[in-house]
């Protein structure tokens, strides 16, 4: 099973049903639901997401939203040596580096899907946008 970190992005477009990309985003996290997938994100997304989804919602039903979404996908860690690295980086966004870094430590997680790929240039790891992912997903099932 591929194992995969799900960006900020992608999982914001899933919550606020943000079109056109929701779509994408929803069929991401079914492949996770379904077990097709293992998704991964990180703590700081965790709570930039709750952040963000307070601001419209009860903090009962953010909760209950995050818990759901916890169910299905898995939490990288983040540790001393992962802010280190992401802090010496040439990432311009440093939570984007946290969460490079997140990854690339997580020795099995060989993708991020984000539509921020820009972001991601001096990453190690493969960078695709969730359209691209589904599309080499569609032609590698095909190809079975």
């Amino acid at each position: 099973m591929i194992k995969v970190l799900i960006d900020t992005d992608v999982i914001l477009d899933f919550f606020f049903d943000r079109k056109p990309f929701s779509d994408e985003a929803s069929i991401i996290l079914s492949l996770c639901e379904q077990g097709e997938i293992q998704g991964f994100v990180t703590p700081v997304l965790i709570s930039n997401v709750y952040y963000l989804l307070r601001k419209t919602a009860t903090h009962e039903k953010v909760i209950a939203n995050l818990k759901k979404l916890l169910s299905i996908i898995e939490i990288c860690n983040i540790d001393k040596g992962v802010v280190l690295q992401a802090l010496q980086s040439k990432f311009n966004d440093f939570e984007d580096a946290l969460q490079n870094f997140s990854a690339q430590n997580q020795t099995e997680i060989k993708l991020i899907i984000t539509r921020n790929t820009k972001d991601y240039k001096t990453s190690l790891l493969s960078i695709l946008t969730p359209n691209a992912y589904l599309k080499a997903l569609k032609i590698y099932k095909d190809s079975q």
